[in-house]
């Protein structure tokens, strides 16, 4: 199995309030993993050391064997709550294809707008190609928007909170895509939903400044009460209602 990031003895701080300390979590190639932990507790802050956007102040970072500067390349990205113009005059296929923009020299190729198409095409959003972005609902945007992370045909997908704001009907759905996605890529999001881990996920990392447990989700509940630092328990939601795989397992 190719190791797509590996993290070693990961410290950050800000204005000297350490952040993250001796933190160490590999992905693998087609991981489905989910970050969770409490809000302060360093989620993001250790997405955007993967992407090589902010440097630890000490610990190795691998991405794809090199310098995360060169390894982001073969990563898509979701940041928490992007700041999109909906009333910009763009449509779907348009917001997704600004995903392959590579510098004002280049302009799209026929290649270019293939992905486009195959990207919308893995989010199933083929027609609405041509709809304006500020006329879809949120669980549309957002699988425009993921569109446009995977459109370069990452090995990995990071997202930060993908589902904050979307509604809990629509949230299944999006799930359900993220396991079709996991069988072309790594895909690793950061999230408050516990009982997602029971159906969506295959390994939890349980993070509060320092990593608590980093591994497959079944042990992982304990651990995330340790990272919460309170009680925590799994419960079965969603529109229509989730049922948990242990129920369905275990008639």
């Amino acid at each position: 199995m190719k190791k797509l990031i590996e993290l070693k003895n990961i410290y950050f701080s800000y204005n000297k309030i350490p952040v993250l300390e001796n933190v160490d979590l590999d992905i693998m190639e087609k991981d489905i993993m989910a970050i969770m932990g409490p809000n302060g507790g360093g989620k993001t802050t250790l997405l955007k050391i993967i992407l090589g956007l902010i440097k630890p102040a000490a610990g190795k970072v691998l991405v794809l064997g090199g310098k995360p500067e060169k390894g982001r390349k073969k990563i898509g990205y979701l940041q928490q709550n992007p700041d999109i113009d909906l009333d910009f005059p763009v449509d779907v296929f348009g917001t997704v294809l600004m995903g392959r923009y590579r510098g004002p020299a280049r302009r799209y190729t026929s290649y270019d707008r293939e992905a486009v198409e195959d990207a919308l095409n893995v989010v199933d959003m083929t027609g609405f190609a041509k709809r304006h972005i500020g006329m879809l609902s949120g669980g549309q945007l957002q699988r425009v928007l993921i569109a446009r992370a995977i459109v370069r045909q990452p090995e990995l997908l990071l997202m930060d909170e993908p589902l904050s704001n979307i509604d809990a009907g629509t949230q299944r759905s999006i799930y359900e895509l993220f396991l079709e996605l996991g069988k072309k890529m790594a895909v690793v999001f950061v999230t408050h939903d516990i009982s997602a881990i029971s159906t969506y996920v295959e390994k939890v990392a349980c993070l509060n400044r320092r990593l608590y447990y980093h591994g497959p989700k079944e042990g992982s509940l304990g651990k995330l009460e340790d990272a919460y630092g309170c009680p925590v328990e799994m419960i079965a939601h969603g529109i229509p209602h989730r049922v948990l795989k242990k129920h369905v397992d275990n008639p």
